[in-house]
């Protein structure tokens, strides 16, 4: 493990703020595992990221449709496995042809499939708080790959960093 970093949010477009700055550090075969509550901001991250990466096509959630792939400097892979009870049923979409070396993943509750994420990867968890608006998000990064980056990480989240 590379390290922790405890952020706080106050509103969703700040979420999407976080989401940009850490795109500023995806390189091709990233994961990113989310984890929180619903409504916790998942998405709202994943759409700072994808903006941020390129994408102009609206982010959803991909709830229902499960896997949702964009188009912007590399491919983005939006992954929900809510609703998946196994794990073959992740294996039975198609999870590991996702692990595309060319683009970046986002997997909303990526910790029902820890097992499945790569070595190297980045763990996100999004809480609430008292304050309704407010969100908390603990980052861990594993493998080498964030190891390497965890220094530059921790700056480009410095904004939103809470004193541990």
């Amino acid at each position: 493990m590379s390290g922790r970093l405890e952020l706080a949010t106050s509103a969703p477009e700040e979420t999407r703020r976080v989401g940009a700055a850490l795109a500023g550090l995806l390189v091709p075969g990233d994961v990113v595992s989310l984890s929180g509550e619903l409504g916790a901001g998942k998405t709202c991250l994943v759409q700072g990221a994808a903006a941020a990466l390129g994408v102009t096509d609206p982010v959803a959630s991909p709830t229902f449709v499960l896997v949702r792939e964009y188009r912007g400097s590399l491919p983005v892979y939006h992954l929900d496995v809510y609703r998946l009870e196994r794990l073959q049923e992740v294996i039975d979409l198609g999870y590991e042809d996702l692990l595309d070396p060319r683009g970046v993943m986002f997997v909303e509750w990526g910790d029902a499939i820890e097992a499945l994420l790569p070595e190297s990867h980045l763990d996100l968890r999004i809480e609430g708080t008292d304050d309704e608006s407010r969100r908390r998000m603990l980052i861990r990064g594993y493998g080498r790959g964030w190891a390497e980056r965890w220094e530059r990480l921790e700056d480009a989240l410095s904004p939103w960093g809470v004193a541990a």
